[in-house]
């Protein structure tokens, strides 16, 4: 599987430590910025970029973080085909696969610590989309897309 990443500065110490769990973790990793905290980035960029890589299959799943996770979420959720899920914790990093089969997740990085962050991103992305009545759920969000 591969993952596009990008954060803000305000995500960017938080997305450096994820790239480092996926890598180890065995995962092709598209780092698509920032590289640092020391200029302030606009989210919507980096929303922007993951959103693309999803829409054109150049990697299967995303993860945009900014520093509360709010802001790069609903910038990403404007892409067609996009399902940005923030989490917070196990359960809603399970349940945004389970139910929404969300392909992008996003986090704060001034609200999640690093402990808590793995483990997000380890069920999210051990998560499978359960299907059946969920399916048609999904598809009543991706028939809003066309009005």
């Amino acid at each position: 599987m591969k993952i596009a990443i990008a954060s803000d500065h305000g995500g960017f110490s938080l997305k450096d430590e994820i790239v480092s769990h996926l890598t180890a973790c065995g995962f092709a990793v598209t780092d698509m910025g920032t590289d640092s905290t020391g200029n302030a980035i606009d989210y919507p960029v980096m929303a922007e970029k993951v959103a693309h890589a999803i829409q054109k299959n150049e990697c299967d799943r995303g993860i945009v973080i900014c520093g509360t996770g709010i802001g790069i979420s609903i910038a990403a959720n404007k892409f067609s085909g996009i399902r940005a899920a923030l989490c917070h914790d196990a359960y809603t990093a399970r349940m945004s696969r389970a139910h929404n089969n969300a392909n992008i997740l996003a986090l704060g990085g001034r609200s999640t610590g690093v402990g808590v962050a793995f483990d997000i991103v380890d069920t999210w992305l051990n998560t499978g989309f359960d299907g059946g009545r969920h399916q048609r759920r999904v598809d009543m969000i991706s028939g809003f897309e066309k009005t």
